[in-house]
């Protein structure tokens, strides 16, 4: 029978250089990079301590200290909106400090993904936890990690969320290969049988694409730790997973997917991150009705000539 262990702790790779939005990121880290009027991370954050991960770990590096900054208290700033008697503000101000137990590690060198997670082992421990990326922000109307901690708690081993995409698509992502999950009442609970990464589409074992959700049993540490660089000279936390798949439940093994169905706002680059910041704008009560108005409006001048 598989223990239950209560999980509690998310990891959040937050070290990447975010290259792709340069030059922007040239100063400000990609995670503070406002969605609306929120930064990325703090989506990412919230949506932890919805599903009751209240100790979370961030994996940063250099130049990632506004990170830290937004998850501490600004006495001045607060002192000066209550003076002014800006409560509404004070409260949004408020909001990051009080989410949860938020820490921060560095990550040293930029490894890849699988040596980020690494450099939580000494935080988490012998748990099992969450790993969330940054760049895959999931509507707070849609369940997917709390369903990924029911199915852990439930099977131990591992459990990732994927997500179809067009078969051409799929050199873009890891990829994973499954069947059918006994006992599971849910079709889109599956059961992990290999997974690669970034396949050619030929080559490809499904379109179910990995997407920035995971939680890891702790064996993932012994295993990342003797993971070879992998793709592009990284070390993967996909290659990880796929030895993982492999083993017993007694030293950790099993892994599973939730195929996710729900909305995902891509913001890993420049295209689809204005996509993301309109998505969720629109729908936004204070926000949505009058930039719903304006889109339209909008949308309606496109393709005509400019007047003189």
């Amino acid at each position: 029978m598989v223990p239950v262990m209560t999980i509690h702790k998310a990891v959040i790779p937050a070290a990447g250089l975010g290259t792709r939005f340069l030059p922007a990121t040239k100063s400000t880290p990609k995670e503070m990079l406002p969605v609306v009027d929120k930064p990325a991370i703090q989506y990412v954050v919230e949506e932890a301590v919805k599903a009751g991960l209240d100790d979370v770990l961030l994996i940063t590096g250099r130049s990632k200290r506004t990170l830290a900054d937004h998850f501490d208290a600004v006495p001045e700033l607060e002192a000066a909106l209550e003076a002014k008697g800006d409560l509404e503000r004070l409260a949004k101000v408020r909001e990051s400090t009080d989410l949860g137990h938020v820490h921060f590690v560095r990550q040293g060198q930029p490894k890849g993904l699988g040596h980020a997670v690494l450099q939580a082992k000494h935080h988490v421990g012998q748990e099992p936890f969450a790993v969330l990326l940054g760049d895959d922000l999931i509507d707070e109307r849609d369940e997917l990690l709390s369903t990924m901690l029911a199915l852990q708690e439930r099977t131990g081993g591992s459990v990732i969320a994927l997500l179809e995409v067009p078969p051409a698509q799929i050199s873009m992502y890891g990829c994973a290969a499954v069947e059918e999950l006994d006992g599971a009442a849910d079709p889109d609970q599956v059961r992990i049988t290999a997974l690669v990464e970034k396949p050619p589409a030929d080559e490809a074992p499904s379109n179910l694409a990995i997407i920035g959700r995971y939680v890891l049993h702790p064996a993932v540490f012994e295993v990342l730790e003797n993971t070879a660089p992998g793709r592009g000279g990284e070390i993967q936390l996909t290659d990880a997973l796929a030895t993982l798949a492999g083993l017993p439940a007694s030293e950790g093994g099993g892994v599973y997917g939730v195929v996710f169905r729900g909305r995902r706002y891509d913001t890993g680059d420049r295209l689809d991150y204005l996509k993301a910041v309109v998505q969720i704008a629109v729908d936004r009560p204070d926000l949505g009705p009058d930039f719903r108005a304006w889109l339209g409006d909008f949308a309606g001048t496109l393709g005509k000539p400019l007047s003189d």
